[in-house]
């Protein structure tokens, strides 16, 4: 899909702030600092709309980016090791939470993952997640530029393990460098928006 506008919405924490109409929605959801807002700005063309921190926990709201006008990508905060008190981080998982099981605009998330590691265990839980409540996952493999493309298939063979990979879900290889993945993420999103 060619990009020709992108923009940030709303930064939500509650369903009242949620964009109104139809039009399909893929959260993006991962780790802190696992590479989600570098993945967003190279799938949109843009340098940084989506803002990028060595901080972990920089994102702490529901960003809802407005696509061509015909699709939403929600960037979720980021699970893990964000620096941040308990309370916050159940609040977060509440909002994820609730935001997930309860969209009816919510075609599919983003599961975003380091190549060069194996999924974490909060990868795993996230993953586990999605599954019990039937939402189409796609998985995004990022940071291939790393690794020698040699050993490509043996690391997303580690992923798929890790994760217990349900075969009808999808998993991309992808590097935000060299764009690796980009035009086959596109054609995944564009068919689960056609379902």
């Amino acid at each position: 899909m060619k990009v020709t506008n992108a923009e940030i919405v709303i930064s939500a924490v509650r369903p009242s702030q949620y964009p109104e109409g139809a039009l399909p929605e893929f959260a993006l959801a991962g780790r802190s600092n696992v590479g989600k807002s570098s993945f967003i700005n190279k799938m949109l063309n843009r340098k940084s709309l989506a803002r990028t921190s060595s901080k972990p926990g920089k994102t702490q709201t529901l960003n809802f980016y407005l696509i061509n006008e015909i699709l939403h990508f929600v960037d979720v905060p980021g699970y893990g090791y964000a620096k941040v008190s308990k309370k916050e981080r159940e609040a977060w998982g509440k909002m994820i939470e609730t935001y997930i099981t309860t969209r009816e605009q919510l075609k599919a998330v983003l599961l975003i993952v380091d190549l060069r590691h194996p999924p974490t265990a909060d990868d795993k839980m996230m993953y586990d997640f999605l599954k019990h409540y039937e939402i189409p996952v796609i998985v995004i493999a990022t940071k291939a530029d790393k690794i020698p493309k040699s050993k490509w298939q043996k690391h997303l063979k580690i992923t798929r393990e890790t994760l217990d990979f349900d075969p009808e879900d999808a998993i991309v290889l992808f590097s935000s460098e060299s764009g690796e993945g980009k035009d086959k993420a596109w054609s995944i999103l564009q068919a689960y928006m056609n379902k």
